[in-house]
């Protein structure tokens, strides 16, 4: 059998990367969900804060072994990163405490048109007709999976503004990272992920007594729930990695249109384990047209214009 092409292998790590990321990540909300419905244990900012000391501790055994090279990250960088993202995990706790379903669903839809107005903005990056047309087509076919009741506020679409642009400064910033510091994942990972456990640590607790009126050492911990917690942070582990790995291979609006066939799984699994009354027509009819746009992105970014840079590429910088 002839060898495998340069570009026959590429397509294959990026297929592995893209499951490794929906995998971890539908994984993860389920165990999540079992976590905060069935034991009530609706700390979400702190649990976030174990994630990332579980993924500390990972990148440091794989730095002691000599699996992942020492690199640098200026610090400068690494304090925008970090109030990126955890801006981007405060606001969307707030949005969802503050906003309907509805509107927190239609926030998150709108972090494509974002992501896609900072790489024309920052990158110089140009779209075709057909790629913009298909993501028109996956925003509609997702927002009529998701959407239903619609109620706005002020402080609630505060929250959603700043959650919105948080999350697509921060996934911008993990393609940019990557390519102008010629950082791997794991480099990137072992650089943001103890300032990011620290600081949600720090944080966390209190805002999330200021969410829920309960105290995070108060609850009551069991075998059960510390076994959920713990399987949490380690599948938060793949789940922030493969993140690092897919945005640095392709880009964040690739990784956002794209990553809504995780929500579509995340439904149909909802429906599977939990119960089939949300299952009708128009919610069918929604999956159906976003994996209509996804497959036709995937084939209208991936042809000659349907997404290129019309500027010269970013200058790249290696200790």
């Amino acid at each position: 059998m002839a060898p495998a092409s340069k570009a026959e292998k590429k397509a294959a790590v990026d297929a592995a990367a893209w499951m490794f990321n929906v995998v971890t990540s539908v994984g993860i909300i389920i165990v999540n969900k079992a976590l905060m419905a069935t034991y009530g244990f609706s700390f979400a900012t702190t649990l976030t804060g174990l994630h990332f000391v579980t993924t500390t501790l990972m990148t440091g055994v794989l730095r002691m072994l000599g699996y992942v090279q020492p690199s640098h990250l200026p610090l400068s960088e690494l304090l925008k990163f970090v109030v990126f993202a955890n801006f981007s995990i405060v606001g969307m706790n707030v949005s969802l405490m503050w906003n309907s379903v509805g509107f927190y669903q239609i926030a998150k839809l709108s972090m494509i048109p974002v992501s896609c107005l900072l790489e024309v903005v920052l990158d110089k990056i140009r779209y075709s007709r057909d790629t913009k047309l298909s993501i028109g087509v996956v925003l509609l076919g997702v927002g009529v999976c998701t959407v239903t009741d619609v109620s706005v506020n002020t402080k609630g679409f505060i929250a959603a503004l700043i959650a919105v642009w948080s999350t697509a400064l921060q996934q911008y910033y993990v393609h940019y990272l990557q390519r102008k510091y010629s950082l791997s994942s794991f480099n990137l990972l072992g650089h943001t992920a103890p300032a990011q456990a620290g600081s949600l640590l720090l944080v966390g607790p209190f805002l999330d007594y200021w969410l829920t009126n309960y105290r995070v050492d108060q609850y009551a911990y069991d075998a059960y729930s510390l076994m959920f917690i713990i399987l949490s942070c380690t599948i938060a582990v793949g789940t922030n990695l493969s993140q690092f790995i897919c945005i640095g291979r392709f880009t964040a609006v690739s990784f956002q249109v794209l990553g809504h066939m995780k929500t579509i799984l995340v439904l149909i699994m909802g429906f599977f384990f939990f119960g089939r009354e949300g299952l009708n027509l128009h919610v069918v009819l929604g999956m159906v047209i976003a994996v209509i746009g996804m497959i036709w992105y995937g084939n209208a970014s991936s042809k000659p214009g349907g997404k290129e840079r019309w500027s010269h590429s970013l200058p790249t910088s290696k200790t």
